[in-house]
């Protein structure tokens, strides 16, 4: 009989882990996650934000199993009938979805999302890698010692290979690629657990949504344009699945991008450059980035950096103007900013204080997130036991979301009150 584990978990209560997952756990691939704060420095706003993308992790595996086991049990009939999965199969594919999601984000940069500008170009699409890139190439070039050969693995013949592929979404994994939309849509493994985690250790109540209904409602049926099977929610979860959406909306406004946290986020992506610098990286056209995950001695050297790597830079005065500014806690601040769905003329009153400041300005930060993708990513509810309807048409609330497009001036903080002065004479008209 396999040996099994608990891990307790703040959010989930205990997380149940056989001795595979243990020694995937153990490996220093995924321990560098204990060293990658989830937040990047929120905690300078919201002091509890100290958990990392290790506690997140295991959060995600636990809800896509929960996931699974729902739909798998509610659409059995289904999922062997009209999709043809055998017993046999549908274990495979539970085994697969727990390390796909377990290792989705070893790949993360220093500081999480902050250290993503720092990624480079990929030659093939013209694009900037991401995260998930670095993922599945950390899985696939170094973890196959504790994947391929493992002797739990034995009736599944699963490769670190196949992790990889499936977290990239390569044809390769066949009709296991359905399962993917359990942590890469717009009701996912991945958003569930990060919205209740990070609204358990900022101290809000914005992220909350009900889990509970979501699993007990969550299944699977044929897109009705594509044809293709989909995860869906029966019409009984669909106010749970609205709320979820609501609470990110709700999580970006308040947290993520709350305007003190993303000066922080430009300063710790400014003093990564620095460090970075030190250490001789740069692409080929000589910014300073990140090296592209294009092979395992690339992969090496990129996971050598984590947040305990990059703070000891800092402190050594290795991380510039902005490792200093971190360091004294003086960030550059938000003096002016525009309604979160602006219009044209606030859009034209930001210039005009653009023009004034010159190079008082030290950056602008602008929102343009766009809180639901309609057509083929809606959400989509089964109505009536036989009809699938986009949830953006039966919630008025989800149809009226707009992309938030707002837009922040910030300057240096010796020249806050100058650059304020200049605003206050520029709205009473006395600037000529």
């Amino acid at each position: 009989m396999t040996k099994t584990y608990e891990i307790r978990d703040p959010i989930h209560g205990f997380i149940v882990l056989n001795e595979w997952e243990r020694d995937i756990i153990n490996h220093p691939v995924f321990q560098r996650l204990r060293r990658i704060r989830q937040l990047a420095w929120t905690d300078m706003v919201y002091p509890g934000a100290m958990h990392t993308r290790f506690e997140h992790s295991l959060g995600v595996m636990h809800i896509a199993t929960q996931m699974f086991d729902q739909i798998r049990t509610r659409r059995n009939e289904f999922l062997k009938s009209e999709l043809k999965f055998t017993d046999g199969g549908l274990e495979r594919d539970a085994i697969l979805i727990r390390l796909a999601s377990l290792l989705h984000d070893v790949g993360h940069a220093p500081f999480s999302h902050a250290g993503e500008e720092l990624m480079p170009i990929d030659s093939t699409n013209g694009k900037p890698f991401k995260h998930e890139n670095y993922s599945a190439a950390a899985i696939s070039y170094l973890m196959s010692d504790v994947i391929d050969n493992h002797p739990l693995n034995q009736n599944y013949a699963i490769k670190a290979q196949d992790v990889a592929d499936f977290l990239n979404g390569s044809p390769s994994v066949g009709r296991s690629l359905l399962w993917r939309g359990l942590f890469s849509s717009q009701l996912d493994a991945d958003r569930a657990d990060y919205l209740l985690r990070d609204s358990h250790h900022t101290g809000v109540s914005y992220g909350k949504y009900d889990l509970h209904r979501i699993l007990a409602t969550i299944s699977i049926a044929n897109h009705p344009e594509t044809g293709a099977p989909i995860v869906i929610v029966e019409k009984s979860g669909s106010h749970a699945a609205e709320g979820l959406i609501i609470a990110r909306y709700m999580m970006f406004t308040q947290i993520y991008f709350q305007h003190t946290r993303r000066a922080y986020d430009h300063h710790i992506a400014s003093a990564l450059k620095r460090v970075l610098s030190h250490d001789g990286k740069q692409s080929k056209n000589g910014k300073i980035t990140f090296p592209p995950p294009t092979c395992k001695e690339n992969i090496e050297s990129y996971l050598k950096w984590d947040d305990w790597r990059v703070l000891g830079m800092i402190s050594e005065g290795l991380g510039g103007e902005d490792g200093k500014i971190i360091h004294e806690r003086r960030h550059h601040r938000r003096i002016y900013e525009t309604p979160e769905i602006p219009e044209e003329s606030d859009l034209y009153y930001v210039d005009l204080i653009c023009h004034r400041l010159g190079d008082m300005i030290s950056f602008l930060d602008k929102a343009a997130s766009s809180w639901y993708k309609f057509g083929n990513e809606d959400i989509m509810i089964l109505h009536n036991g036989n009809r699938l309807i986009p949830l953006s048409r039966l919630s008025s609330v989800v149809g009226g979301l707009k992309a938030v497009n707002q837009t922040r001036v910030y300057v240096p903080y010796s020249r806050k009150n100058e650059a304020k002065q200049i605003i206050e004479m520029l709205q009473n008209g006395g600037v000529k």
